[in-house]
């Protein structure tokens, strides 16, 4: 089958069958916390404004699926339009990392008293396409914390577009108005 455009997921089909599994875990992975994958290691598959839709659409779908609790029949109906083999990778996938997710998403209100930013340091690049490189201009930054989590300190990194910077921006704001009405 191939990939059908319009339906949230389509752009996902156009992976080889091997590295769905990889991709799906990644994707969890920066849902969790950790790393998301990183677009140069998917550029011979997309280009790179496939990818933020790729990896905007999976995260909101893995998000949406465990946030709302669905059912199995109903994320099938929501993977009807991919083929047996990518909607079994997503099913397996979701079924082994359910609880994490759903543990992420508990903790994407940050606890104030447990977390404090020690440090950040930030990159700006642009990343460039062979193919498109007279054409494609995409900022992305590249932002490293360190958090101090119950007397440990602890480094993250996190690569964003402009929008997923605007978005932090926004939810940071948001968290200093949630602090100041707390004083």
């Amino acid at each position: 089958m191939e990939p059908e455009e319009g339906t949230p997921l389509w752009r996902l089909q156009k992976l080889p069958a091997e590295l769905v599994p990889q991709l799906l875990h990644k994707i969890i992975d920066g849902i969790c916390g950790r790393a998301y994958p990183l677009y140069q290691d998917y550029q011979s598959v997309w280009e790179s404004t496939e990818w933020m839709h790729v990896l905007e659409d999976l995260t909101k779908f893995f998000k949406a699926v465990v946030g709302k609790n669905l059912s199995d029949e109903e994320i099938f109906q929501q993977l009807n339009q991919l083929n047996s083999f990518h909607q079994e990778s997503i099913m397996k996938c979701l079924r082994s990392r359910k609880d994490e997710i759903k543990q992420a998403l508990l903790g994407e209100i940050v606890d104030i008293s447990t977390s404090q930013l020690q440090d950040f340091d930030w990159q700006l690049k642009l990343a460039l396409s062979s193919d498109k490189i007279a054409t494609l201009h995409m900022p992305l930054l590249n932002l490293h914390l360190d958090i101090r989590e119950n007397g440990e300190v602890k480094p993250y990194s996190v690569e964003m577009s402009k929008e997923e910077l605007q978005n932090l921006i926004h939810s940071l704001e948001a968290a200093n108005k949630v602090v100041l009405q707390l004083k």
